[in-house]
């Protein structure tokens, strides 16, 4: 019984592995820009895929000999023309100069390829609108824009049971950071948290908002949405410290409260109901109670518990690559989706303009 079990068990493993070492792409890719988040983030990711990345672009022509010696077999270039040129390349991956995004975007698009572009894509739903016109109008066959919030596990179970069983009532979300003093929060940081809420309930559009700017440099949004069923209450700082972030959603449902934090931990808390209008808790004494939904798994150190899975980085560029490679893939962040998005960011801006 037992040598059978053994066997059962290898042949699963040898399966598993043969189906794993199988899962070849065969297109070959460009990546423009080598920051600190493209290194710490996506090149990790790429490599993990085993995606052929034929160029790096970067800005600064010193840094090709650098860029060559740690990847081995990729062209580094100051020039994004080679790749423009480059027919056998399929797809582009774009992580730069946050402000530099828009141009480069349009360039790519206008050649036909393929584009992974990451948050921020552009500056203004203007400039969104006229990606979204190029992409028509080149034909580019895949475009994703990295946010990767939207592909996290965790968000997928949520969305699933808000579309589900459990309509949602309100929710407050918390973005809480340290000072940004090299961009701009509002499209850089805070457009994850809102283009979440987006995703999540839909177009927002606010109740009320207020604005404040400490002496050091913080800024604080706290937000009132109303979404087309649902109002939340948001608070978007960097008022507070890297060295203890929080990112966190609540959203109460008629069944009870799900509560989202930083990613890696999700969790449904049920409601007790009531008697003739009375809290059984009141009449009968009730322990609390939670049911983990999702939680990343710290003790096993596999893809699907590294931060990289779990915050949605590894999913966002599966689906890119598989996509330009005509695989199944779900593409939840093309451009045409963040329409609801850029609205809120234009229509924070204009409120802050006028100093409400």
């Amino acid at each position: 019984m037992w040598n059978n079990m053994n066997n059962l068990i290898r042949r699963y493993k040898d399966i598993r592995n043969r189906k794993r070492l199988g899962n070849v792409y065969d297109g070959e890719y460009a990546f423009v820009g080598i920051g600190g988040h493209s290194l710490d983030n996506l090149y990790p990711v790429l490599g993990y895929l085993n995606v052929r990345l034929k160029y790096i672009c970067c800005k600064s022509p010193d840094k090709i000999p650098v860029i060559e010696n740690k990847y081995m077999g990729v062209r580094a270039t100051a020039d994004i023309g080679d790749i423009l040129g480059d027919d056998n390349i399929r797809g582009v991956f774009v992580s730069a100069a946050p402000a530099s995004h828009f141009g480069i975007a349009v360039e790519i698009l206008r050649s036909g390829k393929s584009l992974f572009i990451e948050k921020p894509p552009c500056a203004s739903l203007e400039e969104l609108c006229r990606l979204i016109d190029m992409e028509k109008m080149y034909g580019s066959p895949v475009v994703v824009a990295g946010l990767q919030k939207r592909y996290s596990p965790a968000v997928s179970v949520l969305r699933k049971k808000l579309r589900g069983c459990c309509k949602a009532t309100g929710y407050s979300l918390k973005y809480l950071t340290g000072l940004y003093p090299e961009g701009d929060a509002l499209t850089d940081l805070f457009i994850h948290p809102l283009d979440l809420v987006c995703f999540l309930f839909g177009p927002p559009s606010i109740q009320g908002i207020d604005i404040i700017r400490s002496k050091d440099g913080g800024q604080t949004f706290m937000l009132i949405l109303k979404h087309p069923q649902v109002t939340g209450m948001l608070e978007l700082s960097t008022s507070y410290t890297w060295a203890d972030g929080c990112e966190t959603i609540t959203v109460n449902t008629e069944k009870g409260v799900f509560v989202l934090t930083q990613m890696r931990n999700l969790v449904f808390k049920p409601r007790y109901g009531s008697v003739f209008g009375v809290p059984v808790e009141k009449i009968v004494r009730c322990s609390p109670s939670a049911v983990t939904l999702f939680s990343e798994n710290g003790f096993v150190p596999t893809i699907a518990n590294n931060q990289l899975y779990t915050h949605g980085y590894f999913n966002e560029l599966k689906t890119f690559v598989d996509s330009v490679e005509g695989r199944r893939s779900e593409n939840m962040s093309g451009l045409s989706s963040l329409t609801d998005t850029y609205r809120l960011l234009g229509d924070i801006c204009r409120a802050d303009k006028r100093g409400m």
